[in-house]
């Protein structure tokens, strides 16, 4: 008989260990692991984390195996892990309704059980009796899934069980913008139920869709119908906002040593390599004591001063937990496995040796690891002056199985029986290695062939759609489509994911679906209810930001191929040619650099080697019972069947709409065969059979949201022509003279009454009839709108003619004609919704930006904290707009901009914890009534009449925080209908180059030309019944602004910074330090009490929004923003060695103090009254909104004065301290 190699017989011992702490517990029917004697109970967390130890004691087994017991060793382990795994696969299956549920509510109430019954895998308390809500742990399950199926282990074992896995693949991955329990089960730290966002579970989210997408989970023996998906855009969302929220782990913690198991193993979630460093210095720095790691500071978590008897804390009672948390061994078998995985001896050996000291070794030789250390209730004083100074005591689990399994596989790597590699087989620890540059490759497609000769003629070659075949392009609607049948499984209930919108790193790949390639168009591309696609600028903006997110986000194998169709809407009025702002974009991306990427264009053909490829093997027959085969008759099955996304769907085979669209599109593109002639009859029935097939794609189209059809089919049939309007619109290139007599009215307004005095409405439709004027128009329906309503049938034209029906198609040639202030009056009117509006809100949201709508102060002015639906959300602006048509619509548009900032430049934000849309939009009128020199209805309408590019424009200067101004800009007759606004920076001394070169004078002639009043470019007249249709504003007062000095410059960046809640960097921690000196602050009689700094921490999110929301109360920004530079003033004192500065301190007292100072200072020194005239509501001197912080008059030096005035009492005796 051989002898034992040394080796072996280690192993043996970590066996002993294994078995006695970990396996002798295990379940023998379900598998699964409680969590001590004293709790029964099974969670799901603690399950897996505990038999990680046994399946990497299993890999060591083979890897070592001496005798054939050992390899019989290895299989027993093995089969002890996938028993467990199974186990929560079987208690995850038992709630598949709350799974199908979740996709769509993101509801408490929906979640999957945290914790289960070992005995039976049945749950054990009641929806609302815990919180459940813990994607993390479902997302460890998930990664370690992945992980031990890689590594050759046998867990998932029918298809059911695969789509089971899949559908908790869209149970996670929105986990970016759901709120939940966290790690520790209590969400916000006050442990009252609140669910916050947290970045653990993102993280585990994040690795867990990474580790699953593309996985056979039947292994080596599996085929395609095995394999799962994840989106990568969803992938993108959680890396994003996790690198926005580090090193703070929620709103509530602003570091929370839980967080180490995304940074390092298992999850390696997190990218950059400065953030893992900074995150991982925070966590060592401010919570690492003698017998391990807090979880986060103030954790009351059987400390002595918690009360067992009470679930909750109270807010001010978390200060009583400071210095004396229990501190987690747990923590350290994490820093030693990151530092095994890091290549750090070390740190490795710190932690080891610091483990072994604090371990309980029981008789039998086995050293186990305790739940927590405790401070002894005799000695809570003792560790408060002196923290970390007592001995302190183990409490809880003894061992803690979830820490003892890591404390073994940290043993078995460190001594070399496993290598990273075998436990981490996906090779997420390689996540930090910098990428190589991403080559994007851009293939421009024709939508017919005049576009392609147009092309061709500026130099451009490109295909068409016909060109292309046999690949096939589709809107990204249709990929959407195809990803609701992902995981359909009718015999468990599950109908897939969920139709939402697929972002641009799912459209930049190409498709395998039936055996076809098929590549997809951008989700901008595909708008079709909103005005934001009519502007080709905004297009080619939206396509810049499209290329830069995928330079920067790209992850996957193969390089990213966007596909840009050039469709009808891109040539210029005359469709003689390209409109200029597309054909300089299309050459810019043939000289192989724009937005900030490289690129690369060709033909899609070309790109098929180098592209990322994915095959969606789902829909080969699996799907639906039509999917698999062509139907020769399309004309007996049409039904109503409108796939939105809601779980109502249907299962039977039949009425797949999407096999049905695609089934039909394959027969309709495919080249077709070449016949003998035939005689008339015959060609007559060919065409008439095409006629009739193209009929019924076009309706299953529709059916499937997918509007604009004719531009992805090879063919001519429905080329779309312009569909003939009821109102009487004039051809733009006729003449202006030409128009049809006008009806004599007698009002001022130009309303037609009747004898009574009343409006008469059906002389108005006449008026309406017989005019040309497209505002006129407008107008006329927006009387018609208000006082009859939408469905009134004005009877233009028969029966019909409803308001609706005629605001309709007056947008299409509003939008034709990009007439922008008609076109989102309308578009007001119509109650239309951007398609992406709650996507924009979640993605704000999700970067931890609270969102107001509505001009303040509140009540008018809703808050938005957590993602709602897009109808709601609508429905939402429309309340706090208080039906301003122009609030309301420019609100959506604002928040998609917004959006659109925060995915490509999230650094412009910092600092701002919530944007208040509203203000914002005033602030933008403002400016362009003061550059302007317009009034506030001017102001309003002309911010209207930007295109959306333009207020893209406006928006960004205004975030940069740069200086810059706005002016008229003497545009070509032919390139819009509003006064064009031209947006730059200023130069040193406040004006631009042209206006230093003396042209200012000149412009300024050609603008008086160019006022208001002459918006008649393309028959765009001002309106003759005009009414306030484009409802103004309100704009704060403020004097003319002269253009060449720098006068009205520090108000209005008062103005904008107030406006978007911009403060100092580190401000809110100073506001903490100085709220520990005084018992509160009061703004404008809303008091920030002391007592906020007992429950929160400094550097909490938490803690800026509530100061922030103090602030708010204010509702003029340049007077909120001189509080604040009080406030800074104040904090100073936070460093001088005093006890307090008083009771409470009211800040606008020390602002009048300043500004009578002020005012008094310009007095001596002669300055007239009018010069030092005083805002109304606050009573503040205009001059000083507008005086710079710093110098002898700044706003600084005199409120450092007011301050040391105001607490004088307070300092030092004989200090004079600040001045």
């Amino acid at each position: 008989m051989r002898s034992r190699s040394n080796s072996g017989v280690k192993l043996d011992n970590y066996a002993r260990i294994v078995h006695q702490t970990i396996l002798r517990h295990q379940n023998p029917v379900t598998g699964l692991l409680p969590a001590s004697g004293d709790q029964p109970d099974a969670w799901v967390r603690d399950n897996v984390y505990s038999i990680v130890s046994v399946w990497a004691l299993s890999l060591a087994y083979r890897k070592n195996a001496d005798r054939d017991e050992d390899k019989a060793k290895a299989y027993e382990l093995e089969q002890s892990v996938v028993k467990l795994m199974r186990g929560i696969l079987q208690c995850i299956t038992r709630q598949l309704d709350k799974v199908e549920k979740f996709k769509y509510s993101k509801s408490e109430s929906d979640s999957l059980h945290a914790k289960y019954n070992t005995r039976t895998c049945a749950t054990v308390v009641g929806d609302d009796q815990w919180g459940h809500l813990q994607v993390d742990a479902t997302s460890l399950f998930l990664l370690y899934l992945a992980q031990m199926t890689a590594s050759g282990l046998h867990i998932v074992y029918t298809q059911d069980e695969v789509d089971v896995v899949q559908n908790l693949m869209f149970y996670i991955e929105a986990a970016y913008k759901v709120a939940d329990y966290g790690m520790w089960e209590r969400g916000d730290k006050t442990n009252q139920g609140i669910t916050e966002l947290n970045a653990s579970s993102i993280g585990m989210a994040k690795a867990a869709l990474e580790a699953l997408d593309d996985l056979n989970l039947f292994g080596a023996k599996g085929g395609p119908g095995s394999v799962v998906h994840a989106l990568a855009d969803d992938i993108q969302h959680c890396q994003s906002i996790l690198t926005s929220m580090l090193p703070r782990a929620s709103m509530s913690k602003e570091v929370d040593a839980g967080v180490l198991a995304i940074i390092s193993y298992p999850a390696f979630a997190v990218e950059d390599m400065n953030i893992v460093n900074v995150t991982k210095e925070e966590i060592i720095s401010k919570l690492q004591g003698r017998y391990g790691c807090c979880r986060f500071l103030r954790d009351g978590h059987k400390t002595p001063k918690e009360d067992p008897n009470r679930l909750y804390y109270e807010s001010a009672e978390l200060k009583l937990f400071e210095n004396i948390e229990c501190e987690w061994p747990l923590f350290w078998t994490y820093l030693i496995l990151d530092g095994i995985f890091i290549n750090s001896p070390e740190q490795v050996q710190e932690y080891q040796e610091a483990l072994e000291g604090i371990l309980i070794k029981q008789k039998d030789g086995i050293r186990l690891v305790p739940e927590l250390y405790s401070v002894p209730p005799e000695k809570v004083e003792e560790e408060y002056s002196n923290p970390h100074s007592v001995e302190r005591i183990p409490m809880g689990k003894c061992p803690l199985k979830w820490a003892q399994s890591l404390y073994i596989l940290g043993n078995l790597l460190a001594e070399g029986f496993l290598a990273p590699g075998e436990i981490d087989p996906l090779n997420r620890r390689f996540s930090t290695i910098p990428k190589p540059d991403v080559v994007v490759q851009v293939s421009i497609l024709a939508e017919n062939e005049e576009i392609k000769e147009l092309l061709m003629k500026n130099g451009i070659d490109v295909e068409s759609v016909a060109d292309i075949y046999p690949i096939h392009v589709q809107p990204s609607s249709v990929l959407s489509h195809i990803y609701a049948r992902l995981g359909r499984n009718q015999r468990l209930g599950l109908t897939g994911r969920p139709y939402r919108r697929i972002g641009v790193l799912g459209t930049s790949k190409f498709y395998i679906i039936r055996n076809t390639m098929f590549a997809f168009t951008p989700q901008f591309i595909d708008h079709q209810q909103f005005y934001l696609a009519l502007d080709n600028r905004m297009i080619v903006e939206m396509l810049r930001t499209d290329l830069s997110y995928l330079s920067s986000r790209w992850t996957m194998t193969g390089r990213p191929t966007v596909t840009f169709p050039v469709s009808q809407s891109m040539l210029t009025e005359d469709h003689s040619d390209l409109d200029p702002a597309v054909l300089a974009t299309l050459k810019k991306l043939q000289d192989g650099y724009f937005g900030g990427a490289r690129i690369q264009t060709g033909k899609l053909s070309e790109f098929l080697t180098t592209s990322c490829c994915a095959h969606l093997s789902f829909l080969d027959g699996k799907a639906s019972g039509s999917t698999g085969r062509c139907h020769e008759e399309y004309d007996d099955d049409e039904d109503d069947d409108d796939d939105d996304g809601m779980p109502e769907l249907r299962f039977d085979d039949g009425a797949d709409d999407l096999a049905q669209y695609l089934d039909r599109l394959l027969a309709h593109s495919a080249p077709q065969k070449v016949k003998s002639q035939v005689g008339g009859l015959g060609k007559f029935q060919a065409a008439a059979s095409r006629t009739r097939k193209m009929v019924s794609l076009k309706t299953k189209a529709q059916e499937l949201n997918v509007h604009n059809v004719n531009m992805y089919l090879p063919n001519k049939l429905f080329r779309s022509s312009q569909p003939s309007l009821n109102l009487n619109l004039s051809d733009p290139s006729a003449p202006q003279d030409s128009q049809c007599p006008q009806v004599v009215v007698s009002t001022e307004s130009n309303i037609p009454r009747d004898s009574s005095g009343m409006i008469d409405y059906h002389a108005l439709v006449q008026l309406l009839k017989n005019t040309h004027n497209l505002q006129d128009q407008a107008d006329i329906l927006y009387i018609l709108f208000k006082d009859k309503g939408m469905d009134w049938d004005t009877g233009l034209h028969g029966k019909g003619s409803t308001v609706r029906c005629l605001l309709t198609q007056l947008y299409s040639k509003a939008g034709e004609l990009k007439h922008w202030g008609l076109i989102r009056m309308i578009s007001g009117m119509l109650r239309k919704k951007v398609e992406e509006l709650d996507w924009a809100c979640s993605d704000l949201l999700a970067h931890q930006k609270h969102l107001t709508v509505g001009l303040p102060p509140e009540p008018r002015e809703k808050t938005i904290t957590a993602p709602i639906p897009p109808d709601q959300l609508a429905r939402l602006i429309d309340e706090a707009s208080e039906n301003n048509i122009t609030l309301a619509i420019l609100t959506q548009e604002v928040m998609v901009l917004l959006a659109m900032n925060i995915r490509t430049q999230p650094c412009l934000f910092s600092e701002m914890f919530r944007l208040r849309i509203g203000l914002i939009i005033q602030v933008m009128a403002t400016e362009l009534a003061q550059s302007l020199n317009c009034s506030e209805e001017e102001a309003t309408e002309s911010l209207m009449s930007l295109s959306p590019s333009e207020l893209k424009n406006l928006l960004h200067h205004i975030l940069s925080g740069k200086e810059f101004g706005v002016q008229r800009s003497v545009r070509e007759i032919d390139a819009g209908v509003s006064p064009a606004i031209s947006i730059h920076h200023l130069g040193n001394v406040g004006a631009t180059k042209s206006e230093r070169a003396g042209i200012s004078k000149l412009k300024s002639d050609m603008r008086m030309s160019l006022t208001a009043h002459s918006l008649d470019i393309e028959n765009i007249e001002c309106g003759r019944y005009r009414l306030p249709s484009i409802e103004s504003l309100d704009i704060p007062e403020s004097g003319p602004v002269a253009k060449d000095t720098r006068h009205g410059q520090w108000l209005r960046r008062r103005r904008l910074d107030g406006a978007l809640n911009r403060v100092p960097v580190g401000f809110y921690q100073k506001v903490w330090k100085i709220l520990q000196k005084c018992h509160g602050l009061s703004i404008e009689g809303f008091v920030l009490p002391s007592s906020t700094t007992r429950e929160m921490t400094p550097g909490e999110i938490k803690f800026s929004v509530h100061v922030e929301t103090v602030l708010n109360r204010v509702p003029q920004p340049e007077y909120r923003q001189l509080l604040v530079e009080a406030i800074l003033v104040l904090t100073m004192l936070a460093d001088v060695e005093i006890q307090s500065v008083g009771s409470i301190i009211h800040i606008e007292k020390i602002v009048h103090i300043a500004n009578d100072m002020f005012c008094k200072d310009q007095r001596d020194l002669g300055a007239e009254e009018h010069i030092l005239e005083r805002d109304p509501s606050t009573g503040v001197c205009r001059l000083l909104y507008d005086s710079a912080p710093s110098g002898r008059f700044g706003s600084m030096t005199y409120l450092t004065k007011a301050v040391a005035v105001y607490v004088q009492d307070f300092l030092p005796g004989g200090s004079c301290a600040l001045q």
